[in-house]
């Protein structure tokens, strides 16, 4: 009879070890599940490109400006996105310096047209980018 008890016991033990170490792993699980920093991705329909996936771009919603809403870079690509009156544009090629004398400049809108839309109507199209 001890015998059997003492089974019993040990059985009990090692079921109790294994559910506590399928809690702790259960726990280390969740854990890394809530505290991942979970990005969703975006896409946006650009003008004449159609479907654009925001992950390789680095966005700045834009408050100061009546003409540009949001301005999205990507600096490997040299490549940017321009939401205008709610439409997007892409340009290419375009500088990072330029961006950033874009982004700081005193009327974005002025720049805009100024430095990267005007270039694009002339014909020289030093921001145009190639149709894939």
């Amino acid at each position: 009879m001890q015998a059997a008890a003492a089974s019993s016991l040990q059985g009990r033990t090692s079921l109790l070890q294994q559910m506590q170490s399928t809690m702790s792993r259960l726990a280390f699980i969740l854990a890394l599940i809530f505290t991942a920093n979970w990005q969703e991705a975006e896409t946006v329909d650009v003008e004449g490109r159609g479907s654009v996936d925001l992950r390789a771009f680095d966005c700045h919603e834009i408050t100061r400006s009546s003409v540009i809403s949001r301005v999205c870079y990507d600096a490997e690509n040299r490549r940017m996105l321009v939401q205008r009156h709610a439409v997007y544009r892409q340009y290419c090629d375009l500088p990072k310096d330029t961006l950033d004398a874009f982004l700081n400049a005193p009327s974005m809108g002025r720049f805009f047209n100024a430095n990267i839309k005007t270039a694009s109507v002339d014909g020289n199209d030093p921001y145009g980018c190639p149709h894939t």
